[in-house]
C-alpha cells in the first residue's frame, strides 16, 4: 500500500497498462502503482534495459509486472498488445498513456518524417490505446480510468517544437471528446500536463545557457519538477477519489502556467 503522508492509495486487484515506463516520469509512475498493489503491464519498444529495471523494482517491492514489445508508431502493434494484455490479465482497469518523443527544429526546416513520427507516437498512439482499452472497458461494463499525458505546450506554442505542441494539443482535445462519450459508462478520461520536469529528454533544455535559466525563473515553486512529482496526480486520477472528474487536463507545473 503506497502512502503519501495522509493519503493512501491501494490498487490491489487492479490491472494497469502503462506506456513510457522505461524512464523518466512514467517509470516513477509505474513503480508507484506496483508498490500500491496493482498488476502492471508495460509496453516497450527500444529501451529494454529501462523497462527491465522498472519491472525489477516493482517485483522487489512485492508487485507483479510484465513487459510487452510494442512500437507505438504502429497501430497494428497497439491492437495486438492490448489484446495480449487482456488475454494475460483478463482486464485493464487503468490505462496510463505516458510514452512520448520530441524533435526540435525550426518550423520552416522541420522534416516531414520527424513530424509524422512525433504525431504517431505522441498523438495517434494515445488515441489508439484509448480506443482499444476503452472498448474492453465498455464491454466489461465496470468502468475504468484513463490518464493521458498532455503538456504545457497544449496551451502554449513553445519554440521549435511544432509537432510536439500540435500532438499535445490534440491529446487535450480528444481527451474531452472521449469523455463526452464514455463518462456515462463510468469511464473517466483525463490528462495531465507536466511542467518542466527534469528527465533525460529535458536535460539539454535545462542545460541551455539561455533557455534553462529563463524557464527556471518563471517557475513560482522555484525549481524544475522531479518525475516523482507526477506520481500523486496519476494515482489520484486513477482512484475512486476522482470518480466525478471527467475530461480535464491538469497542469502539474510548479505554478508555471499561473505566472
Amino acid at each position: 500500500m503506497k502512502q503519501y503522508k495522509d493519503v493512501t492509495f491501494d490498487f490491489s486487484g487492479k490491472v494497469v497498462l502503462i506506456t513510457g515506463a522505461a524512464s523518466g516520469i512514467f517509470q516513477s509512475v509505474a513503480i508507484a502503482f506496483g508498490e500500491a498493489g496493482a498488476k502492471v503491464a508495460m509496453t516497450n519498444n527500444r529501451n529494454t534495459a529501462g523497462c527491465e529495471e522498472t519491472k525489477r523494482r516493482i517485483e522487489e517491492a512485492g508487485g507483479e509486472a510484465k513487459i510487452y514489445k510494442c512500437n507505438a508508431a504502429e497501430v497494428t502493434q497497439i491492437e495486438t498488445t492490448v489484446a495480449a494484455v487482456l488475454e494475460d490479465f483478463g482486464k485493464v482497469d487503468i490505462m496510463i498513456n505516458g510514452a512520448g518523443v520530441n524533435f526540435r527544429a525550426k518550423s520552416e526546416e522541420f522534416p516531414t518524417d520527424k513530424w509524422q513520427f512525433v504525431m504517431d507516437v505522441d498523438c495517434n498512439a494515445v488515441f489508439y490505446f484509448c480506443r482499444e482499452v476503452g472498448r474492453s472497458m465498455i464491454d466489461r461494463g465496470e468502468g475504468g480510468k484513463i490518464v493521458n499525458c498532455s503538456s504545457l505546450l497544449a496551451f502554449n506554442g513553445g519554440f521549435t517544437v511544432p509537432a510536439y505542441a500540435a500532438a499535445k494539443g490534440a491529446v487535450t482535445q480528444f481527451t474531452k471528446a472521449i469523455c463526452n462519450e464514455w463518462a456515462s459508462k463510468k469511464i473517466n478520461v483525463n490528462a495531465i500536463a507536466p511542467g518542466y520536469v527534469l528527465t533525460d529528454m529535458t536535460q539539454p533544455l535545462k542545460d541551455d545557457p539561455v533557455r534553462g535559466p529563463s524557464i527556471s525563473a518563471r517557475i513560482p515553486a522555484g525549481h524544475w519538477g522531479d518525475p516523482k512529482d507526477m506520481v500523486g496526480i496519476c494515482m489520484f486520477l486513477s482512484s475512486e477519489a476522482a470518480d466525478y472528474i471527467h475530461g480535464v487536463t491538469i497542469p502539474v507545473d510548479g505554478g508555471w502556467m499561473a505566472r
